[in-house]
């Protein structure tokens, strides 16, 4: 097969700038057309789509490319690679002051404009484009609605489809798409990526050391011992498992979402904050708060997501929200990081009172006060699953929230249930929020 015009170019700039490819980013830039990668976690997914993209903007005239993903973070992290590449490349080509790059459009010299933009729920918001090339990243966690807005967009350019995952199951467009192999899929190459592969494999150069790959393999190992074998085949091998399912029903979740906005007045209410704090390495800080509306049911008041922040302004957004929302008690996961957050909480005259260390390791306490054999987050999420069977929560009509509930997946291994999600940490934070409402009924204490 002929490699691809930009493929060839992109080929002797990397030979002039010495950066080294692993063989499967190679074979996946040299191949045109339609394609889809399942993979599983950083095995350099996104910096190969964003050079891939840089390369086809910059060496094709008058395009439209668009990258789309679940949420506005997810699409904005292929778009930005995709930027620094043009900025180290092709600088002379971006357009400057008033067409200067925006958070969700570059414009280049030659005409061709990039798009980056979420999804949403129903893909109402990427509506009305013609499209000569589209990237779809975090594809298997896109909704089903959204293809249907998407697809008709290369009707009458031939334009190549680009998607790339970790997979979340079977039953889902991207999974069919890798799957299947008839009339309606034929034009996509396939590519299939673990983890452990691309590390063992990456051969060792200026950027890429040897004490850098023993740690990584150590980290798959430590990471195979903690997850069950499905989980570890989906998140790092990048496997189609269908024994594995979604814990929050879709529609369940979109019944659930009945408010444009905060509705309620927490002056007039109990009113609770669940709080999940940011690990290392770029998770979101986010505090939910949630209203007991006279015992009949929960209602979100309040959805607040901090991204890169320190510690320190972590726990000073928490008592902000503390004297917004009026909380009775404020629920943390003291655990790793949180500790941080939740030690100074503890000793401030605001807050010691109300914050209560809600670990997901905890076991939980039955009503005799006798420790039980369930994880306490087993009975957090359960708690949820729950009030939302039975109509006892409304939610923000929120994109986040949404895709957060919908990547909470579960399984059922050695008779243990685990519950695991890659974009859980707003669901984290409602599910504690929650928990105020469920303690204050039941009297269950937590140790």
């Amino acid at each position: 097969m002929d490699i691809p015009v930009h493929a060839r170019l992109f080929k002797t700039k990397m030979a002039k700038l010495k950066i080294k490819l692993d063989p499967w980013q190679e074979k996946f830039i040299n191949t045109e057309g339609d394609k889809i990668l399942c993979c599983g976690r950083q095995v350099g997914k996104s910096v190969i789509c964003g050079i891939d993209a840089g390369e086809y903007s910059a060496t094709h005239n008058k395009k439209l490319v668009l990258m789309i993903a679940p949420t506005e973070r997810q699409a904005f992290e292929l778009f930005d690679k995709t930027l620094n590449y043009l900025l180290d490349n092709y600088s002379s080509l971006i357009k400057k002051g008033k067409d200067r790059p925006t958070k969700s459009l570059i414009k280049l010299k030659n005409g061709t404009k990039i798009y980056c933009l979420p999804t949403g729920l129903s893909g109402l918001g990427i509506r009305g484009y013609t499209v000569d090339r589209l990237y779809a990243d975090e594809a298997s966690r896109i909704p089903e609605d959204v293809w249907t807005a998407v697809t008709p967009m290369m009707l009458t350019t031939g334009g190549d489809s680009i998607y790339l995952s970790t997979p979340a199951g079977r039953g889902n467009t991207f999974a069919d798409t890798m799957l299947n192999t008839d009339n309606a899929y034929n034009s996509f190459s396939r590519f299939s990526v673990s983890s452990r592969e691309v590390i063992s494999e990456r051969e060792i150069c200026e950027t890429w050391h040897e004490f850098q790959r023993e740690k990584a393999l150590q980290h798959l190992d430590r990471e195979a011992s903690r997850m069950s074998t499905l989980q570890y085949a989906q998140e790092y091998e990048g496997q189609l498992v269908d024994e594995l399912r979604q814990f929050f029903p879709t529609d369940l979740i979109r019944d659930c979402m009945t408010l444009t906005g905060s509705e309620y007045n927490p002056e007039n209410y109990t009113t609770y904050g669940g709080v999940d704090v940011a690990r290392m390495g770029g998770d979101e800080f986010v505090i939910t708060s949630i209203a007991d509306i006279s015992g009949k049911f929960a209602a979100m008041i309040g959805l607040d997501i901090f991204k890169n922040i320190r510690i320190t302004e972590g726990v000073r957004n928490v008592k902000d929200a503390n004297r917004k929302y009026k909380y009775k008690n404020i629920y943390i996961d003291d655990g790793g990081m949180g500790v941080g957050v939740f030690d100074p909480l503890l000793e401030d005259n605001e807050t010691k009172r109300k914050v209560i260390a809600i670990n997901n390791a905890s076991r939980s306490i039955d009503r005799e006060g006798q420790r039980t054999k369930r994880l306490l987050k087993e009975d957090l999420y359960n708690n949820l699953l729950s009030m939302m069977e039975q109509n006892k929560i409304r939610l923000f009509k929120n994109d986040d929230l949404f895709h957060s509930l919908k990547s909470i997946q579960a399984e059922y291994s050695n008779g243990k249930l685990i519950i695991f999600g890659n974009y859980s940490d707003i669901t984290e934070s409602l599910i504690r929020a929650v928990w105020g409402i469920r303690t204050k009924s039941l009297n269950i204490y937590i140790y």
